[in-house]
């Protein structure tokens, strides 16, 4: 190919994902804010209450800093986004901005229990249908849906915690169910 006919080089992907294998949850936004981009960190704009809402709900031990995210699956959680490759306000994003095969692909190659959008936004784009704030009929592949209502201080209005602590509880029964399927192998080979 020559120097003039060069395709247009895909743009960088602007935060990695925070997926693998034995994820009991995912949190799924639509893209990357402009501060989070800037620091490379997911959730970063200080008005934003995904960190506190993650604490307060039970998720992590400890309320996490932006720039912690990769550790969250030690607490058996990941991130990803709807747009991989643009930043910004939900209404900046260009039209083919969501990759909704992708994300399908990845949760599907990861098999989280749970997958929660971080917003009804998210959800109807992935989903391609109206939601409500909870529980979806929906599934993608083995893995259950919930829709959150956005941390984003843009979203304050709509705001409350109330759904993320249902999350909470439903996580840690999911955790309480592993850890007790993972004592009783261990208390079975103890005791051959």
């Amino acid at each position: 190919m020559s120097r003039g006919t060069e395709a247009p080089a895909r743009p960088e992907v602007i935060l990695p994902d925070v997926l693998q294998a034995g994820l009991s949850l995912v949190f799924c936004g639509t893209a990357a804010g402009r501060r989070s981009a800037a620091e490379r960190a997911y959730y970063a704009h200080p008005g934003n209450l995904f960190w506190r809402a993650l604490f307060e709900a039970g998720l992590t031990p400890r309320q996490l800093a932006p720039a912690d995210y990769p550790l969250l699956p030690r607490y058996g959680i990941g991130l990803t986004d709807l747009a991989k490759r643009h930043a910004g306000n939900d209404s900046e994003l260009p039209r083919d901005a969501f990759d909704v095969p992708g994300l399908v692909a990845r949760i599907e190659r990861h098999r989280p229990q749970w997958l929660a959008f971080t917003s009804k936004n998210a959800a109807r784009a992935a989903l391609g249908h109206a939601v409500d704030y909870g529980v979806q009929q929906d599934c993608l592949g083995s893995t259950r849906l919930f829709v959150l209502p956005s941390p984003s201080g843009q979203a304050r209005g709509h705001w409350s915690l109330e759904p993320w602590l249902v999350l909470g509880r439903l996580y840690r029964a999911l955790q309480a169910a592993s850890d007790a399927t993972t004592t009783g192998h261990d208390a079975a080979g103890a005791s051959r």
